[in-house]
């Protein structure tokens, strides 16, 4: 069940990826960001550090590093906001976070590239 947990957020973190670099799935009025700055960094973090978990590459430094911009864009953007999460709209940052913070402790997984690359000697 854990590959099956990272999959699947790590699918759902790579779209907002694609909003913020690529503007697919987003709404039509999203505004779009240079790459050059905090949304298109995240946005680049996003998209490629959540393909990387997706196929369970380098999974633990990832979802450390996840984890980590998921706090940061709680406390820059939802935490002034308020202080409860439900409230300020920061509820998939902190879980995201949490989650992440997670997979940087447990791994990949059994269905993970880090561990066939570790059993064939590679990592």
């Amino acid at each position: 069940m854990l590959s099956v947990m990272r999959i699947i957020v790590s699918f759902l973190f790579v779209q907002h990826g694609a909003q913020k670099l690529f503007g697919l799935l987003a709404p039509p009025n999203m505004p779009s960001h240079p790459l050059f700055s905090l949304i298109g960094l995240a946005g680049i973090l996003e998209f490629f550090g959540g393909l990387l978990v997706m196929i369970g590459l380098a999974t633990r430094p990832v979802s450390f590093i996840l984890s980590g911009l998921m706090a940061v864009a709680y406390f820059m953007v939802h935490a002034p906001r308020g202080f409860w999460p439900a409230l300020n709209g920061g509820d998939l940052a902190t879980m995201w976070s949490f989650v992440f913070l997670y997979l940087a402790a447990a791994g990949g997984g059994t269905w993970s590239l880090d561990r066939l690359l570790r059993k064939k000697g590679m990592a």
